[in-house]
């Protein structure tokens, strides 16, 4: 099964397949509004598991017949990152163990500089006047490489706004540079961006309509 959750959080899917049946789930709000903290995983997922159920109720699910001319090996992935399982592999391409050597993970890590891995430079941001300011906060992500998470400053303009590798800021029309810093205050990685839209509108305001 795959996965998915559109950039701005406004809907989700999931699709897969057993031997008989495809079947793909689209999870979203009729009006166009964001599913806050629901993913493909946790919103369309279920969905999808509970179809398949139904659907094999009465006939087992089997696995489709695999293509010819592959060979199935047992494979372990290194820092257990995920659980040993039987895969698929053309003849002479099969190896039990998928992991980076020690020393050369720890080396590249380590000379890895931090950077900003959302927003993307050039991000133009729109704000919504009937959406409360709270629910159009910007999450910023950062790869602490080799620093330390915890050492990581988050600083727009002139101000610092959070700290570690996640933080969330409120937006505000106008150009603006995120930057990512380190404990001593240099700078690691920037990035433009742009948001456009009129102030949020007042509770009452928008009850009035």
């Amino acid at each position: 099964m795959k996965t998915g959750t559109s950039k701005d959080m406004r809907d989700n899917w999931a699709v897969g397949y057993s031997q008989r049946y495809t079947v793909g789930v689209w999870l979203g709000n009729a009006s166009g509004a964001a599913m806050w903290d629901v993913s493909g995983t946790s919103g369309a997922a279920p969905v999808w598991a509970t179809l398949m159920r139904h659907l094999h109720a009465r006939e087992p699910s089997r696995a489709p017949a695999p293509p010819p001319g592959v060979v199935r090996a047992a494979a372990r992935f290194g820092d257990a990152l995920e659980a040993p399982r039987d895969e698929w592999f053309l003849p002479g391409t099969a190896q039990p163990l998928f992991a980076m050597a020690p020393d050369a993970h720890d080396a590249t890590q380590a000379s890895v500089p931090p950077r900003i891995t959302a927003p993307q430079d050039g991000t133009i941001l729109a704000l919504d006047p009937d959406i409360p300011p709270a629910r159009q906060r910007l999450t910023l992500l950062a790869d602490a490489g080799g620093a330390m998470p915890a050492a990581l400053r988050w600083w727009i303009g002139a101000r610092e706004i959070g700290r570690g590798p996640r933080a969330q800021w409120l937006p505000w029309p106008g150009r603006h540079v995120v930057q990512l810093r380190d404990a001593h205050g240099a700078v690691q990685d920037e990035r433009r961006i742009e948001v456009r839209g009129a102030a949020v509108r007042p509770a009452a305001a928008r009850t009035t309509r």
